[in-house]
């Protein structure tokens, strides 16, 4: 297993990972759009991206965003996307990839890591909270359009 971050080198990899993520998330697969989105996101520095292999087989990803702490004046990064496939989920890939993650944050001096999920995702609430999140019960958060 080896975890890296992504690079225009890996974006047919990426691509391919994202769109099976969007096909979970009961999108059409669109492979083009996928790698027309990674794409600018890795030539605009929009996003961090690290890709795990087992051998040289992409099996998963996980992406960030950045964002602000205006009270902290400190950076934040939002783990936005996680995906494994499903041929390889419960060989600790996802687990990798989240420790990636908060290791990236750590380095970058970021304020953390945030992330969202569906309330009814009880296997990836297990894994978050294991791997060192905690459930947040002081903030609401609203969505608007």
């Amino acid at each position: 297993m080896s975890i890296v971050k992504a690079t225009l080198n890996n974006l047919g990899s990426v691509a391919e990972l994202f769109d099976l993520y969007r096909i979970f998330y009961k999108q059409k697969s669109d492979i083009d759009g996928a790698k027309d989105f990674i794409k600018e996101r890795l030539t605009s520095e929009d996003s961090v991206i690290f890709i795990a292999f087992d051998g040289g087989n992409p099996v998963g990803f996980v992406q960030l965003y950045p964002s602000f702490s205006s009270v902290s004046m400190k950076r934040l990064w939002i783990l936005n996307d996680l995906y494994v496939k499903e041929s390889v989920r419960g060989k600790g890939y996802g687990e990798k990839l989240i420790k990636q993650a908060i290791k990236f944050a750590k380095d970058t001096k970021a304020k953390g890591l945030l992330l969202e999920t569906a309330a009814d995702n009880i296997d990836a609430q297990k894994l978050y909270e294991k791997v060192g999140f905690t459930k947040e019960t002081t903030y609401f958060y609203f969505f608007a359009i």
